[in-house]
């Protein structure tokens, strides 16, 4: 993928007019105007809404079946645990099914928001994940970590908020300075002082995983909005000298806990590394244990208290279980094919930011269902990383179903036939 200012290089606000044949100057005859007139008014009655031009109707599908599974898997993963723990087999699910109707609600509703607002008040994006970063660093720990603030009966996770954000606010400075990130103010600064910033916040939470998924965001915004390649070898360089000073010198102590028994998982070498590693070994039990065709839906053994916790980050593990190997890669398929559309769509938007910022909405969801995938499997260490549309949990199920419907809103300037 080329990033897109190399290609549609466009001066300050400028940025978010529209690239249409007319507004280039070659507008259609008369008579092929009136036959696109006849072929919208033909085809308008197979659009799903006929507001500007039409949401993707695919990219929905696959956000919907993806959510329908996920919901389903993150039921059978989970009902022993919420038996055991809640007294109550269905605990669970009936908190991820309403999760999914405000999520739902939320992305139909943002689809017919124009996505150019977020552009106009992206610095107030910024600054809002900041405050609730804040905020939640005041408030008392809970399991060790301060990660949510409590509203009553419900409570919400500041970081899945502040990934949304920093999208959008990177997508604004790439599009605000597309014709500038060659230069270091315009690209490295902006995109090293908000990273920076946020993590320093989160450190303090302490969540590490999001700090590495915030890296990751803020990296491929920036590729995407065209900072030099010199660029990107010095903040790997940067990164690298920090965590081994922040390693030597014990900063990163929560961190090391989470390490402990990384890539040891099925060897035993004394009883604390067999503890350490009880999570990670139980999850590729199974996965071993599902093959090609797994057990079937429901017979999963390793989610009866085997695994701690089976509806959050390990849930795929049990999906490994029952559906085998065909089950697990017919659903990171659904992942490939759901990320693959966003971008395809958010490229033939009619403008620099709506290209940014689909496509870095699209990117999030790919990157952590590589990095959830990578953790089960003890390719890395069990730092907490959930698994879009299947992991339990509130706020984060509302954001990416909000997200998904950002990038509905951008479908509706995407040069696509919409069906």
């Amino acid at each position: 993928m080329r990033s897109f200012n190399s290609t549609m290089a466009v001066p300050g606000r400028e940025n978010l007019r529209l690239y249409s044949s007319e507004s280039q100057g070659s507008r259609p005859a008369p008579s092929e105007q009136r036959a696109r007139s006849y072929q919208s008014r033909k085809k308008k009655k197979f659009k799903f809404v006929s507001v500007g031009l039409g949401i993707d109707m695919p990219f929905l599908i696959l956000v919907l079946v993806l959510l329908a599974i996920g919901i389903l898997m993150m039921f059978s993963a989970s009902y022993p645990f919420a038996y055991a723990e809640e007294s109550d087999s269905y605990y669970y699910l009936k908190r991820q099914i309403l999760f999914a109707v405000i999520g739902i609600a939320a992305m139909i509703g943002l689809s017919f928001v124009n996505y150019h607002i977020f552009y106009r008040f992206a610095k107030v994006f910024l600054v809002a994940s900041y405050v609730a970063l804040v905020l939640v660093l005041c408030i008392p720990a809970a399991n060790g970590v301060k990660r949510w603030i409590n509203l009553g009966p419900l409570s919400f996770q500041a970081s899945e908020i502040s990934k949304f954000c920093v999208i959008v606010f990177m997508a604004y400075v790439a599009t605000r300075y597309a014709e500038k990130m060659q230069y270091i103010k315009y690209s490295f600064l902006p995109g090293m002082a908000v990273l920076g910033s946020t993590a320093l916040l989160l450190y303090f939470e302490p969540h590490y995983s999001c700090i590495v998924i915030m890296f990751f965001l803020v990296l491929i915004m920036l590729w995407l909005g065209g900072m030099p390649l010199k660029y990107f070898i010095v903040i790997l360089s940067v990164v690298a000298v920090a965590f081994i000073i922040a390693l030597s010198t014990g900063l990163l102590g929560y961190a090391m806990e989470r390490m402990e028994g990384w890539g040891t998982a099925l060897e035993y070498q004394n009883e604390q590394q067999w503890q350490d590693t009880w999570q990670t070994r139980n999850s590729l039990y199974a996965i071993g244990s599902g093959g090609v065709w797994g057990q079937g839906l429901g017979n999963s053994r390793q989610k009866y208290l085997y695994i701690p916790e089976p509806q959050n980050d390990f849930v795929f593990a049990v999906v490994c279980e029952e559906l085998g190997l065909v089950g697990a890669i017919a659903i990171l398929v659904l992942f490939a094919l759901l990320v693959w559309r966003g971008i395809y769509l958010s490229q033939r938007c009619s403008d620099v930011f709506g290209k940014l910022l689909g496509c870095g909405l699209s990117a999030q969801i790919g990157l952590q269902v590589i990095l959830n995938i990578l953790v089960i499997t003890d390719w890395l260490p069990n730092t907490g990383i959930s698994l879009p549309f299947f992991s339990y949990g509130g706020t984060s199920l509302i954001m990416l179903l909000a997200q998904m419907g950002v990038v509905l809103s951008v479908s509706r300037r995407s040069r696509m036939e919409k069906v």
